[in-house]
């Protein structure tokens, strides 16, 4: 396990995208933990607002964002600060990716159905970002042995195809399918060589002259998602909470969302 965490880890030099995936994911969870407990009105966590002006916690997670990635560039690739920096980057990144929909939206939805952006996003970022971690690129990697040379060999031309089927899947307009497709073999496989969704790329451009596949894929969006929005919508209630019934995108009184702290902890 040690000659594995070396050659794969330390060598190559990805212990820092290691240490900022670990963060991102570890800040991305406890903030959602915070602001859920703010918004059932348990524990000691509060909102920050100082004179009453409400502080979102995208500002301090770009102020580490800025921190993190300017200490990455000025600091050397196996030192320790580029492993601090790397964290204090991935920190800030869960905080602001957590309110991707606020800054899509430049509105307080962070519990309006549009608010689920934020979740899909994060999921996103942390699939691709495993995907390059998982790589096992051997670049950085000194004097390999034909035995390491032809696994990594599979796992780059592995990764490629899936990489490669996650694209077809998403012109397709099938973004989940991708998004799973990039972190499990062969997953995106189904996405590609199925209908494509009636409004993606895909189908404008080759379905606008066969009206049988575009009702037939139709008929099949249909399906799937009466099928699948039930589970999917508990999925990401389990991890981001449950929208605000009443929340259509509006601020509420005072521009406050009980979004938690400025910052976790």
């Amino acid at each position: 396990m040690g000659h594995w965490w070396y050659r794969n880890i330390i060598e190559p030099g990805k212990l820092p995208l290691l240490l900022a995936l670990l963060s991102f994911v570890l800040s991305f969870l406890v903030t959602r933990v915070i602001t859920r407990l703010i918004r059932a009105g348990r524990g000691p966590f509060k909102n920050i607002t100082p004179g009453g002006l409400h502080v979102h916690h995208v500002v301090p997670g770009v102020v580490l964002v800025i921190i993190g990635g300017f200490g990455a560039v000025g600091s050397g690739q196996h030192s320790f600060g580029s492993g601090l920096s790397a964290v204090l980057f991935g920190l800030g990144a869960g905080l602001v990716l957590d309110e991707f929909a606020l800054i899509l939206h430049l509105d307080d939805v962070y519990w309006s159905e549009q608010g689920r952006k934020s979740v899909e996003v994060v999921v996103l970022t942390a699939a691709v970002v495993a995907l390059v971690l998982g790589g096992f690129l051997p670049f950085g990697v000194n004097e390999l042995s034909p035995d390491e040379r032809h696994s990594r060999g599979l796992v780059v031309m592995n990764t490629a195809t899936n990489f490669f089927l996650a694209l077809v899947a998403l012109w397709k307009g099938k973004a989940r399918t991708a998004v799973f497709g990039t972190v499990i073999p062969f997953a995106a496989l189904i996405g590609a060589v199925r209908l494509a969704r009636p409004d993606s790329p895909y189908a404008k451009r080759f379905y606008a002259n066969r009206p049988r596949a575009r009702a037939k894929a139709g008929l099949r969006a249909f399906r799937h998602d009466r099928r699948w929005a039930r589970p999917r919508r508990r999925f990401e209630e389990f991890i981001g909470g449950t929208p605000d019934p009443e929340r259509t995108g509006r601020r509420r009184p005072g521009g406050h969302h009980g979004d938690g702290p400025a910052g976790p902890g």
